[in-house]
């Protein structure tokens, strides 16, 4: 087999062809693309003895999301390249989120659509552009309060969603993402948040109790709206890409709001039960949450209501506690647990709320 010249990175593969032939006109709607995805576009580091995954127009990504420029203001966005054959409903339910007096209800945590394009060439295709975010875990969460900052607006944002009797059909933990602007002043590299967008160094984030960040709802191309007319609907699972959904296993008509109860109660117990010490205070919760039989899980109005009674009974003394992995080594632990006790000082003399308050989200 003959080796690429330049490796891998040099070439474009995959839908990187299709954002390449799209480059001018995406630049003509006010969206500029990274220079890898430029016509004519040759690699920085032909000729020199270094890799391509060291420079930026190295840097890829495969797929249908891709971020570009807004030349308007100078914002990085990102574009979803949508298949409305593959995903009807998908177009219409995001504009209705982002519509109205839904769009400004703050209860509202789904991903807000900023501008819809239609490539010329092709009828079925559609571009939502959408802003940038980050998955839900990045940076890691610090305190107990960050935690239940999250929660909070995850099953707020749910609750909205079945308010508006729309079932969401796939809110698990790569559906749950946060508005980074918050904690990254300069931003990152949209292929990794470690680094900076220029690719010439590190990306510098903020703590979320300093900088409190929203919790932001994504991708709806299998969720449905509903009349009250329909209530309660009961139609052939689709399955997600969480596979352990009891109903989806039985591939049976079922009601799909116990299934997206089930789907955040499943994401609590495998992020924070699984993952951290001392998340026992949830247990009880996440456990009706994640019942096999759907009948017997509570509505996201029992488990906000619920969860409002469950933070009431933390002390601020919790909420302010490290969180600590199960996989910590103990001497970690000890010199991770000195540096925030410290931290901590500083946050009780700036008097910063345990529960980071997201006013200006």
């Amino acid at each position: 087999m003959t080796a690429i010249k330049g490796g891998p990175a040099a070439q474009l593969a995959g839908d990187e062809h299709w954002w390449k032939d799209h480059y001018e006109w995406l630049n003509q709607q006010g969206y500029q693309l990274r220079p890898r995805y430029r016509p004519g576009w040759r690699p920085s580091w032909l000729g020199i003895d270094r890799l391509g995954v060291e420079y930026e127009d190295g840097q890829f990504i495969r797929g249908a999301v891709l971020d570009a420029t807004r030349a308007s203001d100078g914002d990085v966005v990102v574009l979803k390249r949508i298949n409305r054959l593959d995903h009807p409903y998908e177009e219409e339910l995001t504009r209705y989120l982002s519509s109205g007096s839904l769009a400004s209800d703050p209860r509202n945590h789904c991903i807000k659509l900023l501008d819809v394009l239609h490539p010329p060439d092709e009828l079925n295709i559609v571009i939502f552009v959408l802003p940038l975010l980050l998955p839900f875990y990045i940076p890691y969460f610090v305190t107990f309060g960050e935690a239940v900052d999250f929660i909070q607006q995850v099953l707020e944002g749910l609750k909205f969603l079945h308010d508006n009797l729309i079932a969401h059909r796939d809110c698990m933990f790569m559906n749950i993402m946060l508005d980074p602007k918050p904690l990254y002043p300069n931003l990152f590299h949209p292929t990794d948040p470690a680094r900076s967008r220029d690719w010439k160094g590190s990306s510098k984030h903020y703590s979320r109790t300093t900088h409190p960040v929203r919790y932001v709802i994504i991708d709806f191309g299998i969720s449905r709206r509903y009349r009250p007319e329909d209530l309660p609907p009961c139609e052939p699972p689709i399955i997600s890409a969480d596979k352990s959904v009891p109903e989806n296993q039985k591939g049976e008509p079922c009601n799909p709001f116990p299934t997206d109860v089930y789907l955040i109660g499943n994401l609590l117990r495998e992020w924070f039960l699984q993952i951290y010490v001392d998340f026992g205070f949830i247990k009880p919760l996440v456990d009706d949450m994640v019942q096999n039989d759907p009948e017997k899980r509570p509505s996201m109005d029992v488990v906000v209501s619920h969860f409002e009674e469950i933070t009431k009974s933390l002390s601020g003394w919790k909420l302010r506690s490290r969180l600590k992995m199960r996989s910590e080594w103990g001497v970690v632990r000890f010199f991770m647990s000195v540096a925030h006790v410290v931290r901590t000082a500083t946050y009780i003399l700036r008097r910063l709320d345990p529960i980071p308050a997201c006013s200006k989200c």
